[in-house]
């Protein structure tokens, strides 16, 4: 049993007041950890080797009845009545910060850089941290859930106020998942609690999965899926696309370009924040697509019994078709391979399920049948014919292939053991056949062989 911690925000209704008392603590424990920081750099290499560096740190600035004489007499001063669970969080929090930019420099000066004249990370007490609640001491629920009180910061003192809980999801209610201590967050917008949780999760073995969920992200189609199991089998297929959200984010992007010709002027040049809310909408429809789709693609695993989604390895992919601002350009820059596989494998192991990349090479070159090379129809890209004269779907044919390839990994049918070409006048290194679905089928029938052969010579 493994566990996984995924994280749930939950609004909360707050007054203005409310609202200035959060803050004002945010704030608060972000200007303590900025003075830290300081701290820290100066102390880095007795706090490092100390077993305790918590308890090192607070000897430094803490003033108590064993320590009354502390080194740094700012933080009593300057934080008064700051609450002991929050200086050690705190303290955590700074460390890690410290230890960021250490790793940083030191990858810096070790040449691991973007680029050659990278300059190297700054040195910086600046932070975008949220203080910690810990049940009992600075956060309490009711029974229901919905109302939490916090403890704030009212400028003066460390007090109660109670807000109700606006918008919750349902990880609280499963009795198996744990939480943890959440985070208060604050902006101008209003107040959240980001909460997570500890989900125990049982994965099945790699190697003992009957049935995978092959998934192929696409331009035109948003992902294609199918259920393939290890015979080569193809038990179910879907489609899965979002036209209308992508129609609607894309006729928002459009009047980007307009607005630019009436903005630019002589001077060439846009301001800073130009077509921030054109932007902003673009980037949420793309996050509701991706968790919307992910969903999707996972319930549809879960529907039919597969035990791993197979999808292609895109990490450093880079699209280089289409013309500088052609309506290709436009949608592989909009294209969501890389936020939607990240939606798809946290939904998929919290629901228990595994996730593997293929190398993409060739899935969709090749078809799923063993006849060879494919043709992309010239006038519709979605269709593709076969050596043998066939017309077939180009996605459904690439997310046959992403499964099989996941079976050939595990039976081995990859590398050398893959079957090799017809070897021509060449004295080069004989070419192995890219794995497609006929692999497995072809795995198959020579297992099924096997087993009937008999197994005496007959006299």
């Amino acid at each position: 049993m493994q566990k996984v911690t995924r994280t749930d925000r939950w609004s909360l209704v707050a007054t203005e007041e409310q609202r200035r008392m959060v803050l004002s603590t945010t704030a608060l424990y972000r200007a303590y950890c900025r003075a830290l920081i300081g701290v820290l750099w100066v102390h880095q290499k007795e706090i490092i080797a100390a077993p305790f560096p918590v308890a090192v740190v607070e000897r430094l600035i803490h003033a108590t009845a064993r320590n009354p004489n502390p080194q740094y007499h700012y933080f009593d001063r300057h934080f008064p009545k700051f609450p002991s669970y929050l200086r050690r969080a705190a303290i955590m929090a700074a460390l890690g910060q410290a230890s960021s930019f250490s790793t940083r420099y030191d990858q810096w000066q070790g040449g691991i850089r973007k680029r050659r004249d990278a300059l190297p990370p700054r040195r910086t007490g600046e932070n975008a941290l949220n203080p910690p609640l810990y049940r009992g001491q600075c956060i309490r629920f009711d029974e229901q859930y919905q109302h939490a009180e916090i403890k704030v910061w009212s400028g003066t003192d460390w007090i109660w106020t109670t807000l109700r809980i606006a918008a919750k999801r349902h990880r609280h209610e499963a009795p198996q998942n744990k939480a943890l201590s959440p985070m208060l967050l604050a902006d101008g917008s209003g107040v959240k609690l980001a909460i997570p949780f500890e989900v125990p999760v049982q994965f099945p073995s790699r190697k003992a999965a009957q049935r995978v969920c092959g998934v192929d992200l696409g331009i035109r189609k948003t992902a294609t899926a199918s259920i393939v199991s290890a015979d080569g089998t193809v038990v179910a297929r879907q489609f899965f696309h979002r036209g209308a959200d992508i129609d609607r984010r894309d006729k928002g992007l459009v009047t980007v370009r307009s607005k630019a010709r009436l903005t630019m002027g002589k001077s060439g040049t846009l301001s800073k924040g130009f077509c921030r809310a054109v932007y902003r909408k673009a980037r949420h429809r793309n996050l509701d697509m991706a968790q919307r789709l992910s969903g999707e693609i996972v319930a549809f695993a879960q529907d039919h019994g597969a035990q791993v989604i197979v999808l292609e390895h895109l990490k450093q992919y880079r699209p280089r078709a289409g013309r500088k601002g052609s309506t290709l350009r436009q949608r592989f820059h909009g294209w969501l391979h890389s936020l939607l596989a990240r939606r798809i494998r946290e939904r998929a192991e919290e629901s228990g399920l595994l996730v593997e990349f293929v190398n993409p090479a060739g899935t969709s070159e090749h078809a799923y049948d063993g006849s060879g090379a494919v043709k992309r129809d010239a006038r519709n890209w979605s269709w593709v014919t076969f050596a043998t004269g066939k017309r077939y779907n180009a996605d459904l044919n690439a997310c046959y292939n992403i499964a099989a390839r996941f079976f050939a990994k595990m039976l081995g049918l990859t590398g050398r053991n893959a079957q090799a070409c017809v070897r021509g006048k060449s004295s080069a290194t004989q070419p192995r056949i890219p794995v497609t679905l006929s692999t497995l089928w072809r795995h198959a029938q020579a297992m099924a062989t096997e087993h009937e052969a008999p197994t005496t010579a007959p006299a």
